[in-house]
């Protein structure tokens, strides 16, 4: 009710100012919200986590873990925060993020925006949430992509004693041949050094904390060949699927639609669930896919895990849906839980 009164002043704002207003708002006023209830019988483990529910909010929209204790309020059964990067930059030139409402999507190139790890840092210490906290990482704009993984080392280094889980991020769009990274040879590095270092912090912690990779959706059938033969390799914990799209097929000719950035939202979703379709065949298990991109309600929720996914994270669907899509999309998991139960 209170998004729905909220939700048309917020939309006549610039689509970053309105950004930064929820954020100011969960920050200050959100830690004050009572809880939702979480229904402990139906958790599920994965990667080696107790997760309360399958709906978790995506990384992206509290890049500096600013309102952890605000959205923990809309019953996430996790948060993941991010992306950081080892230094604090300022983005891309602004204006850096459009609405296209008629097809309920967002095109962003914010570019890794964010005060730095230990910015980040400071706030996860500042906040009351005990639930699960994943954390994204990433590279710095002016680090040469050839030095990516020192970066993703670095970060990995400081957020690895306050995460859940950690989210290396060699997705995005809007950071200079970030997606090179993806490639067999270049995965195939970054991979085994996270991995080593992974390895080297949990005896120093005596607390293993698993590492998913996020892919991009813009990859064809051999390059995620490539990349889960990666992920079986080095015994990564999970992959996020997707980023967000290049793609403008589904948005062409509207306002806004030829923007450079990742499109995100309702016209990403047939594309996103075909690449967690694909992945899930292709890993047979080995690994959990957590699935991302145009979950708008319970319907395309339960659409991810039916292609296989044992996770799924929104953004852009509580952008334009608010607090009721989140409690939709876990009904409609819980439900998938329930009957899924009841057949074996």
């Amino acid at each position: 009710m209170i998004y729905s009164l909220a939700r048309p002043l917020l939309f006549s704002l610039d689509p970053e100012c309105a950004h930064e207003l929820s954020i100011w708002s969960l920050r200050n006023l959100g830690g004050m919200m009572p809880a939702r209830h979480v229904v402990a019988s139906e958790s599920i483990e994965i990667m080696g986590v107790r997760f309360p529910n399958r709906i978790g909010l995506a990384a992206g929209l509290d890049k500096n873990g600013e309102a952890i204790d605000g959205l923990a309020s809309f019953g996430f059964g996790h948060i993941e925060v991010g992306t950081v990067t080892p230094r604090p930059q300022p983005g891309n030139p602004k204006p850096r993020m459009f609405r296209i409402p008629e097809r309920q999507a967002i095109i962003n190139r914010m570019g890794f925006n964010n005060h730095g790890v230990d910015t980040l840092l400071a706030n996860v210490r500042a906040s009351r949430f005990k639930g699960v906290l994943g954390i994204s990482i990433g590279k710095n704009f002016d680090t040469p992509i050839e030095n990516a993984a020192d970066d993703y080392l670095a970060c990995l280094d400081k957020v690895y004693g306050y995460a859940s889980y950690v989210a290396a991020n060699i997705s995005s769009p809007n950071t200079r041949n970030l997606r090179a990274l993806q490639g067999e040879s270049e995965l195939d590095s970054l991979l085994g050094r996270l991995k080593q270092r992974q390895t080297e912090l949990a005896e120093q912690h005596g607390r293993y904390v698993p590492i998913a990779l996020k892919i991009a959706p813009d990859v064809d059938e051999a390059q995620l060949t490539n990349i889960a033969d990666a992920l079986r390799r080095h015994r990564i914990d999970g992959v996020i699927a997707t980023n967000t799209t290049l793609s403008r097929d589904a948005v062409q000719g509207l306002a806004h639609a030829q923007e450079a950035g990742g499109l995100s939202g309702a016209p990403l979703r047939e594309q996103a669930t075909e690449v967690v379709r694909s992945l899930s065949a292709k890993l047979a298990g080995e690994l959990p896919v957590i699935a991302v991109g145009g979950v708008m309600n319970g319907t395309d929720a339960l659409e991810k895990l039916q292609a296989g996914a044992s996770l799924v994270q929104v953004y852009t669907g509580f952008i334009y849906g608010g607090p009721g899509m989140v409690a939709d999309c876990v009904a409609a998991t819980r439900k998938y839980q329930r009957d899924a139960a009841e057949t074996e």
